[in-house]
């Protein structure tokens, strides 16, 4: 019988692995901090608007968007729809639009002074006069640069603080620049709220492969069996961007490359990947795991770092090249920083986290590669990879050697391979903020970053960080690559020395063109 690639029904009820939460149903108000901003424009508003038309805001939500712009209720709306991904003939799509503008409103003001809050606070209050029953519920997303997160959240809690309800923070990365920033943050926040308030948001973790993680994990035997040092020779974990820094080099320059993408993104990642079961699904214990694994990583060394800054090439500027840049800047546009586990189970594996900007293509995926086979009957054949592309075109793959059709005994390598949009035809993948944002109204904080996570991650990173800004010595060089390329050219060297192996012989998919006599 032929089958399509729609999964087939399943009978029974399909394990949920949502936590538990408070959840915002009813009579909550959404305001968006910094709603002018490139942040909430491109990635906020959409996700609010994902959720409005999948029917998962709380009944009768209202959004109040705050920033210092002075803008009409038309300006408003037109920028808060301007990356709505609707098309023109969708007539049901278009009057979702209208009907997201009626509850959208927008309020200016400034994000150091009380009574630019207290004005905040009166246009909520005459929203919630409207809500039937005694709890009025407020969502606040910080949508703003970190320097005002502090200001901000003494004058929510102070001027804005629903006495009737529960109220709730989002704040977007980065967390601090090193170990002491990130605590001076924590501890202001905490004067104003609480842990169970908080939720810190890193969107990698709502990215649908991530979370996958978890469960091609601990819901597959076959998976579990040889999730360790004995089976495993070294996991990379690569993020690559094929464009520069495009006249915001100057944000750019002040954080890096690590800050930006390795020390939350990518650890993260690497959190999920090699954690201990969690006794349950509640966020705690999921977040406990994650915590303990951390903790068993030590900083990282010097001798394990790669740096490098892109340059001119294929017609393209260099980092340099922007205005924006400081001249002569040694801040890196490639990072390469190697991770080692003392525990038990990954004792002698070395994670390498790669990352950078202006490489060739657009990639996020995790590679975990295996030993080499016992030798004896099989010598020098490729060795097994159990590949997850997290973006773009969602996948998990696992490359194993098999035998090539016809009369000869030949092993040659292919895959296994689960391509999301060819297996699952009809299904949806919500984008990040769309599941965070959920998360965050149901009140389950498994896919939030706790603050003793922050606190041992950035232990991890912040000795790197010193020497790379010269604060430990002289800052190192970062060495050039071209615009375009896969990297510095050091990259291949630098894998290799931990254990890397390239596939033994080239293959295509699918093998039709290899003979089989």
């Amino acid at each position: 019988m032929a089958t399509t690639g729609r999964p087939r029904a399943m009978s029974g009820t399909i394990p949920s692995m949502e936590s538990a939460g408070e959840a915002l149903k009813d009579n909550t108000v959404i305001v968006v901090l910094g709603a002018s901003g490139d942040l909430a424009k491109k990635k906020t508003y959409p996700a609010l608007f994902g959720l409005y038309r999948m029917g998962y805001l709380p009944r009768d939500v209202k959004i109040v968007g705050y920033a210092r712009t002075k803008m009409d209720t038309a300006e408003y709306h037109k920028r808060i729809t301007s990356y709505l991904k609707v098309a023109d003939d969708d007539e049901e799509g278009q009057a979702k639009i209208a009907e997201f503008k009626t509850f959208s409103s927008y309020v200016s003001g400034g994000y150091e002074d009380g009574p630019s809050f207290e004005n905040l606070n009166k246009t909520i209050e005459s929203i919630e006069a409207n809500y039937q029953g005694p709890e009025k519920n407020r969502l606040f997303y910080f949508a703003l640069p970190p320097s005002v997160f502090i200001p901000v959240a003494q004058h929510l809690r102070e001027q804005c603080y629903s006495t009737s309800g529960k109220n709730r923070i989002i704040v977007e990365k980065p967390f601090g620049k090193d170990l002491e920033s990130c605590r001076v943050l924590l501890k202001s926040l905490k004067q104003h709220w609480t842990e169970d308030e908080t939720f810190r948001i890193d969107h990698y973790l709502g990215k649908e492969m991530v979370k996958n993680i978890l469960v091609l994990r601990f819901a597959n035997v076959a998976m579990g069996a040889g999730w360790d040092k004995n089976s495993i020779s070294n996991v990379q974990i690569t993020f690559k961007e094929p464009f520069g820094t495009e006249g915001r080099g100057g944000y750019f320059d002040e954080f890096g490359i690590i800050r930006d993408i390795l020390q939350n993104h990518l650890l993260q990642v690497l959190s999920v990947l090699t954690m201990e079961r969690p006794v349950s699904f509640s966020a705690e214990d999921i977040r406990d795991e994650k915590v303990k694994v951390l903790r068993a990583i030590p900083p990282i060394e010097r001798s394990d770092t790669l740096l490098g800054q892109y340059v001119s090439a294929n017609g393209k500027p260099g980092y340099l090249d922007d205005d924006t840049v400081p001249p002569n800047s040694v801040c890196p546009t490639y990072a390469a920083t190697t991770l080692w586990i003392h525990n038990p189970r990954w004792e002698g594996v070395p994670f390498i986290l790669k990352a950078g900007k202006a490489l060739n293509e657009a990639k996020v995926e995790v590679r975990i590669q295996f030993k080499d086979v016992t030798q004896g009957i099989f010598k020098d054949i490729s060795r097994n990879e159990l590949v997850i592309r997290i973006q773009p075109s969602e996948a998990v793959y696992l490359k194993l050697n098999t035998k090539i059709p016809g009369l000869k005994t030949r092993a040659i390598p292919t895959e296994m391979d689960l391509t999301y949009k060819r297996r699952f035809t009809d299904a949806k993948i919500p984008e990040a903020y769309e599941a965070l944002i959920l998360d965050a109204l149901r009140g389950d904080h498994s896919n939030f970053v706790r603050d003793d996570e922050l606190d041992v991650a950035w232990k991890i990173f912040t000795p790197i960080l010193h020497w790379i800004e010269g604060k430990s010595g002289p800052a190192p060089k970062p060495v050039p690559y071209p615009y375009g390329s896969r990297g510095p050219k050091e990259l291949d060297p630098f894998i290799g020395k931990y254990g890397f192996r390239r596939t033994v012989q080239d293959y295509t998919w699918p093998t039709s063109n290899i003979s089989v006599l």
